[in-house]
């Protein structure tokens, strides 16, 4: 029985080779070897299987510590009496078929062959050319303040692909049917190659789909569908927030062959509104108020997005003293409960003073002492000990 040869020095790599280096010599190889481009040359297609063993092993971090240490023998429990297997044993199916795609453009057709693989399905369902579904489509839109606040209903135009309603999407003449493919013989893929290596790939002539419309639908040329100006009505719930996201299932692009629409994601985007800050369920406004009032006392009223509200003021508040009106603010988009109304106090002085108010105002200064202006006074007092410290410094 012939030796066999060190994997290291079939790579054309040392002992200490990193995972990427590895992967790259034998991406190298691979291409160099690989049976679709030699041909009928028996020994290149001997060598593409014997350098994909050494990367299986040397690639598996088990599996080349036991050849590290043991060689060759020390692989028999691994692979078996019968040494390397692919159809058994290739546990790095998804590596290899990632280096390998560049050389087959993609790779399925050559692991169906190798390792018996499935018969011609493709992941998301259904052959390729078959029934598939349409794309999802994403569609923003710019609604007020008030609409997110008591929601409404939106009419929306999207030029979209719909199924054909002469054929039903089938893509065929009404009154017709699809023949199978001869290319194929309705299997949807073909094979190549011969011995180990048989490469089974997509049918070029159906694409994949194992049946051929003879007579394609003059008014969707045979795809099953059309373009079309389709309207959709949006019911925007009370609540939504920009970046809440809508789903109208099935109002996507329509679907190929007969398969099933996709769907639609329409994104929102509000408008600020002048009289209020949103910050999620919660409302935050800054409410005028006369200084009277500050100073004496009374109510005042509070817009709120259900109507007036009545907020009393206690005499001497003070500014940027706040109120919270629970359940005021935004309704939450699940439809439990809501936000609060945050309401922050900015006194308001009268403007156009008549003569009488004025001359009523002077009065009142008179009569007002130092100590009936509590945080003025404090302040000062603050200051004169910071001169006091610079002075003490110097």
């Amino acid at each position: 029985m012939a030796t066999k040869r060190d994997y290291y020095e079939l790579l054309g790599v040392d002992r200490s080779v990193s995972p990427e280096d590895l992967k790259k010599a034998y991406r190298k190889l691979a291409m160099k070897y690989h049976p679709d481009r030699n041909q009928g040359n028996k020994e290149a297609e001997d060598m593409f299987k014997t350098v994909s063993e050494a990367y299986e092993v040397l690639s598996d971090p088990q599996k080349r510590r036991q050849y590290d240490q043991y060689g060759h023998e020390g692989l028999k429990s691994s692979f078996g009496p019968g040494g390397f297997d692919f159809r058994r044993d290739f546990t790095h199916e998804a590596d290899l078929q990632d280096i390998l795609g560049s050389i087959f453009g993609g790779g399925g057709g050559l692991f169906d062959g190798l390792f018996g693989g499935g018969g011609g399905s493709r992941r998301g369902g259904g052959r390729a050319g078959g029934p598939q579904p349409g794309s999802d489509l994403r569609f923003d839109i710019e609604i007020d303040f008030e609409e997110a606040a008591y929601g409404s209903e939106r009419e929306i135009t999207l030029p979209i692909s719909v199924q054909c309603e002469t054929c039903s999407g089938s893509g065929d003449k009404p009154g017709t049917s699809k023949e199978t493919c001869r290319h194929c013989g309705g299997r949807g893929f073909v094979v190549s190659g011969n011995g180990f290596f048989q490469v089974r790939q997509g049918c070029p002539v159906c694409a994949g789909a194992g049946v051929m419309s003879q007579h394609p639908c003059k008014d969707c040329n045979g795809t099953g569908r059309i373009k079309k100006q389709k309207r959709v009505t949006l019911k925007i719930p009370k609540g939504v927030d920009t970046g809440s996201r809508l789903r109208m299932s099935g109002k996507g692009e329509g679907g190929i062959k007969g398969g099933p629409a996709g769907d639609l994601y329409v994104v929102m985007h509000v408008r600020n509104h002048p009289l209020y800050e949103r910050r999620e369920e919660d409302l935050y406004c800054q409410l005028p108020v006369p200084v009277d009032v500050l100073i004496l006392g009374g109510t005042v009223d509070v817009p709120t997005i259900d109507g007036v509200a009545r907020l009393k003021i206690e005499a001497g508040t003070e500014t940027g003293k706040a109120y919270r009106l629970r359940g005021k603010g935004m309704p939450r988009v699940d439809g439990y409960g809501r936000g609060d109304l945050h309401v922050h106090i900015l006194p308001e002085i009268p403007q156009k003073l008549s003569g009488r108010q004025k001359k009523l105002l002077a009065e009142f200064r008179e009569l007002t002492e130092e100590k009936q202006y509590p945080q003025a006074r404090k302040m000062h007092e603050e200051a004169e000990k910071m001169y006091a410290r610079k002075t003490s410094i110097r």
